[in-house]
């Protein structure tokens, strides 16, 4: 078992909109809530949650010219956690894609890679140097939020059990992020 006392684990954009009948639906997205909750049962340090946080005109809509339908609209139903997953544990929140001009797939740094969202100082403060990151979707916001991490020279783990992504084959990915330095843990590992 891993020493839990300097760690935090990121739990990545688990919002409604991201499950089945959701804006953007991560396929069987909903199928990794019970390795979540089982991981925020753990004693960790922390536990942090990313949320999309969009202004309904968020330059990411395909209305807006983006690539993804309207989601995660700040302070709507589609932006709550599930009521599945269990909250209690979570300690903080970090919100992000919040500018209208911006997105930000990692938890850690907007798009533009010079926008901090304040994720390395809130861990640097509670004296975290290892994460461990879960969450939707695999290939796009759970791969940024490690490689940032790892970039941020935190030891990174990624918990594929707990991950969904929108590509049906996360083999490519899971094997690109361990040759970046993130390593591959089983929920057992904790």
């Amino acid at each position: 078992m891993i020493d839990l006392s300097r760690s935090a684990l990121i739990l990545v954009d688990i919002q409604n909109d991201f499950l089945p009948g959701g804006a953007l639906a991560v396929p069987g997205g909903d199928s990794i809530l019970e390795a979540v909750n089982a991981l925020a049962r753990r004693p960790f340090r922390a536990v942090i949650a990313t949320q999309d946080w969009h202004p309904p005109d968020h330059c990411s809509f395909s209305s807006q010219g983006g690539p993804w339908p309207i989601h995660c609209v700040a302070g709507s139903y589609g932006a709550d956690f599930p009521k599945t997953l269990r909250s209690e544990p979570v300690t903080h929140i970090i919100r992000k894609g919040v500018l209208q001009e911006r997105d930000s797939y990692s938890g850690f740094l907007d798009n533009d890679r010079a926008t901090s969202t304040g994720l390395d100082g809130l861990l640097r403060g509670l004296g975290i140097d290892h994460v461990v990151v879960c969450g939707l979707a695999l290939d796009y916001c759970v791969t940024a939020t490690a490689l940032d991490a790892v970039g941020y020279d935190y030891k990174t783990n990624v918990v594929p059990e707990a991950c969904r992504g929108i590509a049906t084959d996360s083999k490519v990915i899971l094997e690109k992020l361990e040759k970046q330095g993130v390593l591959l843990k089983n929920l057992n590992a904790f």
